[in-house]
């Protein structure tokens, strides 16, 4: 296997399917060294076997060093790097992952925690958990809520567990919600989030999910809301993109965006290297710094203030004329 700056191979030691459509990987060092500590909420940039890169948020305490663990969720509809890994890779098979790397850090000062997550978005959620669960890292007073909103159980990864941590600790709650695809019987978080308090949120699920939670928090204080999208990919809730021009700050050379291509792809196939994972505008690898223009920003990352000086080339257009990049 020829590896990529930046990857090392780690040997595929469990492959189970954990839910509908959700598989556990776990993985290992190839000599059975330790691997490194991480922070809950960080993930692995990993290569697959049909040559996408796509982060997967680690799941397990994070103050396990004999293995990493990862949940993939196979969507038969995506662009391929779930379906890769999932009908590809087989137990005893080497894969190419970058060093964690975190995002969505849970804060070791906080004491009280709102956990929200929908579907796939459990993960990252899960190492919060049994990071503040971990004796190592728990403060005396603290405090959690935990609510897992899914279509149903059998679609849900990682009820046992949730249910077993729970069960293990008097310091809070795990509450499911199971909506069968009804938009009518989703989980009324208005109860939880009306009125601020100390406590952090971290959500991480479905857009739709991430925008409710937006809506109902946004008097919290600034700072204590914290989300991170597994949601698809951004390009796909808007209309019809139209072609456009992009102009580069460092020769002034103009690129032309086709109305079916993404920045992002346009640059490629002018010769420019931009690194990225996702390319659905979620994980935020591909920010570039926006000179001028109009931009139609589709990304899940920047906040207001960044969308002026910065743009996710994946999914992000101009809207109207052109724009300049820091490129």
């Amino acid at each position: 296997m020829t590896l990529e700056p930046d990857l090392f191979p780690l040997k595929v030691q469990k492959k189970q399917l954990i839910a509908r459509d959700i598989w556990l990987f776990r993985l290992v060092h190839p000599k059975g060294h330790a691997l490194p500590i991480f922070t809950a909420g960080a993930h692995l940039t990993v290569k697959t076997p049909g040559g996408q890169k796509r982060n997967y948020s680690l799941c397990n305490n994070p103050f396990e060093t004999a293995y990493c663990e990862l949940a993939v969720k196979h969507e038969r509809l995506g662009r391929g790097g779930s379906q890769s890994m999932v009908e590809q890779v087989q137990e005893g098979d080497l894969l190419q992952v970058s060093m964690p790397q975190n995002d969505f850090g849970l804060s070791d000062q906080i004491k009280d925690v709102i956990f929200i997550a929908g579907g796939i978005g459990v993960t990252p959620l899960l190492s919060m958990l049994r990071q503040m669960l971990d004796a190592r890292s728990m403060h005396a007073t603290a405090r959690f809520r935990f609510y897992y909103c899914a279509r149903n159980p059998e679609g849900a990864a990682f009820v046992d567990t949730l249910q077993e941590l729970n069960n293990a600790s008097e310091l809070g709650d795990v509450n499911f919600h199971f909506d069968d695809g009804n938009p009518d019987q989703g989980l009324d978080l208005w109860p939880v989030l009306e009125k601020p308090t100390a406590a952090h949120i971290y959500c991480c699920g479905p857009q739709g999910l991430m925008d409710a939670v937006r809506d109902m928090s946004g008097h919290w204080p600034q700072g204590r809301v914290h989300f991170e999208s597994f949601g698809a990919s951004a390009a796909q809730q808007f209309g019809p993109s139209e072609a456009f021009e992009v102009r580069l700050r460092s020769t002034q050379n103009t690129i032309q965006v086709a109305a079916h291509e993404s920045i992002l792809e346009a640059l490629r196939k002018n010769g420019h290297a931009v690194p990225s994972s996702c390319e659905s505008g979620t994980c935020g690898s591909c920010k570039l710094d926006l000179i001028s223009g109009n931009v139609e920003h589709r990304d899940f990352v920047l906040n207001d203030e960044e969308k002026r000086h910065h743009i996710m080339v994946c999914v992000s257009r101009a809207s109207s004329g052109v724009i300049e990049i820091g490129l």
